[in-house]
């Protein structure tokens, strides 16, 4: 009987810890949408620029988080001998793969917003910052309970904040922090002319709809995987995943007049919104909560460019900042009994830790940004901007005539 137990226990490590694994590459690949999105969107002057900075920042912020923010966030450090890393099929390593995958999400998502003027060294130190310190700081405040914050959340409302796979820890901090820098950075030259804004259109809407198509598969394990073992698993999550991709691309289409930047952007406004209830919204809730996140960025990224004259290229500011909030509130919303969910939330923490995210994100921005800006600066001079950041930093272009 001992040996069927441990059998049987092996088994069940062994499994979570590839189910974790396919979870942790598939985050990973989402990169390459992040990348392919903010290709298809720049200018053709950028594109290289676009894929290094999406690769490099992977490398750096798997850096910062391995040697400075998982232990931030979880209180663990891997200096044990190998020996007992891989003790439990080498689960606990797995898990850390799984989590940085998101951490290096927030400057691929800041990427978006700083492209076509950014200095290279300068803002991959901040991403490097900003993943050892700022992002791993709330993230261990709401998904390790440092601090207390939780547990005051819960004894005072009733339950916690939740948010099963980061519509605020994750695309709510990055979309905050990237508000941040892209104020700090300025307008792209020649973007407005007498006060009204000069259009520069995507370079390459087939690499455009490639990032999103990639981003949208990818999206299934970053959110069904956060359970991170086989016995969390839930039909429910990946559903309620559909569903708000679907509710996004619709409103994007309807409210995006047919324009293909809105269109491919849809889904993934819905997909940010619904990571936080993905595990408790009923599959209608999350249609819902997709749908009005589809109609938000298509409003607010217009009206951010037009009005506000906030030179944010990918729009990431409204697509992750703004969804991923409403995102973290919705979840308080939809995933009540009264509307079809499976209960366990509060409306209130929702407000309040959703508020403490983006506090979190712009404190945190305001002094890794403006620290680096004081330092070296953060954007290219007018003639390496107007000559394009891929000859003025990489000395190429991303085609040759030849």
């Amino acid at each position: 009987m001992e040996n069927v137990n441990s059998a049987v226990e092996t088994l069940i490590q062994s499994s979570n810890t590839l189910f974790i694994l396919m979870g942790a590459i598939m985050v990973f690949a989402m990169h390459a949408g992040f990348a392919f999105l903010e290709v298809g969107t720049v200018r053709h002057k950028n594109q290289v620029n676009a894929l290094v900075k999406i690769l490099t920042d992977f490398g750096f912020s798997a850096m910062a988080y391995f040697f400075v923010g998982y232990w931030v966030a979880y209180g663990v450090t891997f200096f044990s001998p190998a020996a007992e890393l891989a003790a439990s099929n080498g689960y606990e390593l797995v898990k850390f793969f799984f989590l940085m995958t998101f951490a290096a999400a927030i400057p691929a998502i800041v990427s978006g917003g700083i492209a076509e003027r950014a200095k290279f060294w300068p803002f991959l130190v901040a991403s490097s910052l900003v993943v050892a310190l700022v992002y791993p700081f709330f993230e261990g405040i709401i998904w390790n309970g440092n601090y207390g914050f939780q547990a005051w959340l819960e004894e005072s409302f009733g339950a916690g904040f939740h948010d099963f796979a980061g519509s605020v820890v994750v695309h709510g901090v990055g979309g905050w922090l990237a508000l941040v820098a892209v104020i700090m950075l300025g307008i792209r030259n020649g973007r407005y002319k007498g006060g009204k804004l000069v259009a520069f259109p995507p370079s390459n809407i087939p690499f455009l709809a490639l990032g999103a198509w990639i981003l949208c598969i990818g999206w299934f394990g970053f959110n069904v995987m956060s359970a991170q073992t086989m016995d969390g698993i839930s039909g429910l999550v990946a559903v309620n995943t559909l569903m708000a991709m679907v509710g996004g691309i619709i409103t994007a289409l309807i409210f995006g007049k047919n324009d293909p930047g809105f269109i491919h952007n849809g889904p993934l406004a819905g997909l940010v919104a619904v990571c936080a209830g993905s595990d408790v919204m009923h599959p209608m809730g999350s249609l819902v909560v997709g749908a009005v996140a589809g109609a938000i960025f298509v409003i607010l990224f217009t009206i951010q460019q037009n009005k506000w004259k906030i030179d944010d290229v990918l729009g990431v500011w409204p697509l992750h900042g703004v969804c991923g909030a409403w995102g973290g509130i919705a979840c308080g919303i939809f995933g009540s009994e009264m509307l079809g969910g499976l209960g366990g939330v509060s409306l209130t923490s929702q407000l309040i830790g959703t508020l403490a995210g983006i506090a979190v994100a712009l404190i945190g921005g305001a002094i890794v940004y403006g620290g680096v800006k004081a330092v070296s600066g953060l954007r290219l001079s007018q003639e390496e901007e107007y000559n394009g950041a891929d000859l003025s930093i990489h000395k190429i272009e991303a085609t040759c005539d030849n």
